[in-house]
């Protein structure tokens, strides 16, 4: 479960982003702050996972909140001022939501914050799950182990995830979800496929075999198998 606080002086942020999280498998809202003394106080006896942190407000500031903090959860700022960006590059910051924001855009922070194999792991409950990135296919949002992907495929605009267990097809190009994988975990062997490196069964010729599956190795990306055979 990842438990986060919202830190912000606008009642509809606090509306806008418990709705979003609510869409959201395994979340739960442990605080409401109006402003950052009041946060400050709650987590010298409290934790959270997450914090959604707005900048600007009375008192005191957001970055000069986050100062304050010697082990700060992770940390998604929420603002309506895209100048604080760069100022932002200097503090332990997942990611910087510019204000008004989408879900498609929150759900990207989300998993930013959360499946980066240097972030450390989220206590789920009755269970240690070790990477999970949510995906929207049609009006449903779900919840994906990173370690379950077989390989992913580009069709056009959509890109198809192939797992042990199911097919999810997203309305999102190759390029953008693979922003939310480890690097080193996953490999391009055609302008169209990428595989997951420890998935792999065999390589001959010019095709990958993953369990039944048959995934063709283009010429321009023949490098990146013959790096990975090194």
């Amino acid at each position: 479960m990842i438990r986060y606080l919202i830190i912000d002086d606008e009642p509809i942020a606090h509306d806008i982003i418990k709705g979003y999280c609510d869409l959201v498998p395994n979340m739960r809202l442990v605080k409401n702050c109006y402003d950052a003394l009041d946060a400050f106080e709650f987590l010298n006896t409290n934790d959270a996972d997450l914090i959604f942190l707005d900048l600007n407000m009375p008192v005191l500031k957001g970055f000069d909140f986050l100062k304050t903090l010697q082990n700060p959860p992770k940390v998604i700022i929420t603002t309506a001022y895209s100048e604080f960006a760069v100022e932002g590059y200097e503090y332990p910051i997942s990611d910087y939501l510019l204000k008004p924001f989408g879900f498609e855009r929150f759900l990207k922070a989300i998993n930013k914050a959360f499946s980066s194999p240097n972030q450390k792991t989220i206590p789920f409950e009755n269970s240690i799950i070790s990477r999970q990135i949510f995906v929207q296919s049609n009006k449903r949002h779900i919840q994906l182990e990173i370690e379950n992907i077989l390989y992913i495929e580009a069709t056009g605009n959509y890109t198809k995830i192939i797992t042990s267990d199911q097919t999810i097809t997203i309305r999102e190009k190759i390029s953008a979800f693979l922003e939310l994988l480890p690097k080193n975990e996953f490999v391009q062997t055609h302008k169209s496929f990428v595989v997951a490196v420890k998935q792999i069964n065999s390589i001959e010729g010019n095709t990958v075999f993953i369990a039944n599956h048959k995934i063709p190795i283009g010429k321009i990306y023949k490098l990146n198998i013959l790096q990975l055979l090194k």
